[in-house]
């Protein structure tokens, strides 16, 4: 199975969007979204079935058994993220939403009162229909985003056997949950936009996947709002001889798709009339045809 990861090195370059394209245009028997901390392909691809659900643990997270508590404090002296707090009513408790699952407090209790106890950080989510979507919501608050991640794949790859290609919606930015996506993945496309900073982003993230030695692509989105910034980033991927795979225009109209949970491909648009062009592009890379 072919991996297509679409990434940018910012929010809100039309990421989802594009994915969403892709999905449409290859009829993707096999896809995902691993933005765990927002997701939100699934608002576009509207799935006919309830998803079949797991919790998703992270990291454990200490308990205080009051029963047991001494009240020494030590616990609380010791812990470095200001986790465990105290009262004269209730005594020592933990800060669910602070702790990070150290162990430091539960090493150092003289007592034997606090227990590192699984603690429940997201859930993972499978459609299965006539395709497959894997996604993730992460908890609020909770940490771990990358493994998060590297679950939604392993659910994907588990349960998308002989299927040719699967379409991956990654996270913005370059943090632990775009590494994660990055992993396994045969092809990156990055959405690139016509901006000072969606310059400086794409450099970070073509700096991040070529550290993974994985084939990537650039496609500018919303190219129309600075000429010369698109200009800019066409040379700079003859330069350093990255495959550009087209430019898509900003489009009123794809405001509107995305609005009523439609991709820009199920209707009459120059947005998705353009986005077709980049997609053969970058398949055509992805399988060296």
């Amino acid at each position: 199975m072919k991996q297509l990861l679409i990434l940018s090195g910012k929010g809100g370059t039309g990421k989802t969007t594009i994915a969403s394209a892709f999905i449409k245009l290859a009829n993707a028997k096999a896809y995902a979204d691993c933005d765990v901390d927002a997701p939100n392909l699934h608002l576009i691809m509207n799935q006919n079935s309830k998803a079949r659900i797991t919790d998703y643990f992270g990291m454990p997270k200490a308990v205080i058994d009051p029963s047991l508590c001494s009240g020494c404090g030590l616990c609380q002296s010791n812990c470095r993220f200001d986790a465990i707090k105290s009262s004269k009513e209730n005594g020592y408790s933990i800060d669910e939403y602070a702790c990070e699952g150290c162990g430091v407090c539960e090493a150092i209790c003289p007592a034997r009162a606090i227990s590192m106890n699984p603690s429940v950080a997201g859930e993972l989510k499978l459609y299965l229909n006539d395709s497959l979507f894997s996604t993730a919501q992460l908890k609020m608050g909770s940490g771990t985003s990358g493994k998060l991640v590297t679950e939604v794949k392993n659910q994907l790859k588990q349960a998308s056997a002989n299927i040719e290609l699967a379409i991956i919606d990654g996270s913005p930015g370059i943090g632990c949950p775009v590494i994660a996506s990055l992993s396994g993945t045969d092809m990156v496309l990055i959405v690139a936009e016509p901006s000072i900073s969606g310059i400086s982003d794409m450099e970070r993230i073509l700096s991040t996947a070529d550290k993974f030695k994985i084939k990537t692509a650039v496609c500018i989105n919303k190219y129309n709002t600075n000429l010369q910034n698109t200009e800019h980033i066409i040379t700079y991927c003859q330069k350093y001889h990255i495959p550009y795979t087209g430019r898509i225009p900003y489009d009123t109209m794809a405001v509107e798709a995305i609005n009523d949970g439609s991709s820009i491909v199920t209707i009459d648009c120059p947005s998705g009339d353009a986005v077709k062009n980049v997609y053969r592009n970058t398949i055509s890379l992805l399988f060296d045809r």
